[in-house]
């Protein structure tokens, strides 16, 4: 697959994958009390997450909390959590491609060898960058770190010579069975909350750059078994793409200047 350079000092605040599976029934005492066995030596800690689904109906707006067993390792910055209809990965402290598929891994082999799940419907791996820089006076400052294709809007100016102080745009590459889909924008203070449950590496509040690539692959026709041989190689091709269209949107000078900086 080639090398890719790992810089230094990345810009990653969080990274999620999400294995979407066929709907299981909730797990029980005893099967959450086999995984967190089978995941003792990375993941000990059991901590449940809280999700909070909200639906709009012609009566109002009604809320459904549903609370969902969260592995957690000692450091806080990481965790797996097993959804009736997923399986979700996340770290604070990304390192390589390689040892976020492991803990893929390790999630796949436990929920499958104590309540398989039927097959995959969709794997998302996303990656939240907050690219913070020195020096950011003005938004236009940002042409010399992002590449043009996002930072061009800087250059417009209103009847009253007035520039843009802040953009946000969304853009979609790829079909409806694979591809990426960006946000990014101009903003200040954090994109990834430093108080939440997964602890993280928390840099002084101030402007940053959001880079979010959220990379998807979705099975066509047949539904395919949840199996590890086949989410290996469409987790390696998200990834890999992801790093391509990233180092499309980053100046030499950012590699240079903050990348390859060291901590």
């Amino acid at each position: 697959m080639g090398n890719r350079e790992i810089y230094p000092n990345p810009p990653l605040a969080l990274t999620v994958v999400e294995l979407r599976h066929t709907g299981t029934p909730s797990l029980t005492d005893a099967q959450q009390a086999a995984l967190k066995t089978l995941l003792a030596d990375t993941f000990p800690l059991l901590r449940p997450a809280r999700q909070v689904n909200v639906t709009m109906t012609n009566a109002g707006v009604t809320q459904d909390q549903r609370v969902h067993p969260r592995f957690m390792a000692r450091d806080n910055a990481a965790s797996i959590t097993f959804r009736n209809d997923a399986i979700v990965v996340e770290t604070t402290r990304y390192e390589r491609r390689s040892a976020l598929r492991e803990l893929l891994r390790q999630a796949v082999s436990a929920r499958q060898k104590v309540a398989p799940a039927d097959g995959i419907e969709r794997l998302g791996i996303r990656y939240v960058n907050e690219v913070r820089v020195p020096d950011v006076e003005s938004p236009s400052s940002w042409a010399k770190w992002i590449t043009a294709p996002l930072t061009s809007i800087a250059g417009l100016r209103t009847a009253q010579d007035s520039s843009a102080q802040s953009w946000q745009g969304m853009a979609v590459f790829g079909t409806q069975s694979s591809g990426i889909v960006l946000r990014h924008g101009n903003f200040d203070g954090y994109a990834v909350d430093p108080g939440g449950d997964l602890r993280r590496p928390t840099p002084p509040p101030g402007p940053f750059y959001l880079v979010d690539l959220d990379c998807y692959w979705t099975p066509e026709g047949e539904t395919p078994p949840l199996d590890w041989d086949l989410i290996e190689s469409h987790f390696d091709e998200a990834g890999l793409a992801a790093y391509e269209l990233f180092e499309q949107l980053i100046t030499d000078d950012y590699r240079r200047e903050v990348l390859r900086r060291d901590r």
